[in-house]
């Protein structure tokens, strides 16, 4: 226990660069795209967010309510995304970014959706924006 304790006195000297928090492979399915058989039926998507916030208060603290809700943005990612209809994988992913960087303590955000299948001879398509706070 001491030396955690240490190490805690000892990070109070250190600047604290933000956290990232990765959302690895969020599988969903949503209508996207504009062809005719896109139209019909709903595709599989993967997200892949990676979320900076400053973490410094809940890394000190160990209380939840310093931290990020990560669950909470998925949540409004995974409403967004099934309730949608899409044409381009480029409105999705700018949405899901703009969902993402709607929380004040989020200070960088980069969002990638891969759209499996798309492409004959290709494993997915994919697109990614990202955004930061000034």
């Amino acid at each position: 226990m001491s030396s955690v304790q240490n190490i805690q006195s000892k990070s109070k000297t250190l600047v604290m660069e933000d956290a990232t928090i990765d959302i690895i492979n969020l599988r969903l399915r949503t209508y996207i795209g504009f062809n005719p058989e896109e139209i019909s039926k709903q595709q599989d998507i993967v997200i892949n967010a990676q979320i900076s916030y400053p973490a410094g208060n809940a890394c000190s603290s160990d209380e939840a309510t310093q931290a990020l809700n990560y669950k909470t943005i998925t949540k409004a990612m995974i409403t967004h995304v099934e309730q949608g209809n899409f044409k381009l994988l480029e409105k999705l992913t700018a949405d899901l970014l703009e969902i993402t960087m709607a929380s004040k303590l989020v200070t960088r955000a980069k969002v990638t959706v891969e759209k499996p299948h798309a492409l004959r001879f290709a494993d997915s398509v994919s697109l990614t924006l990202s955004a930061k706070r000034n």
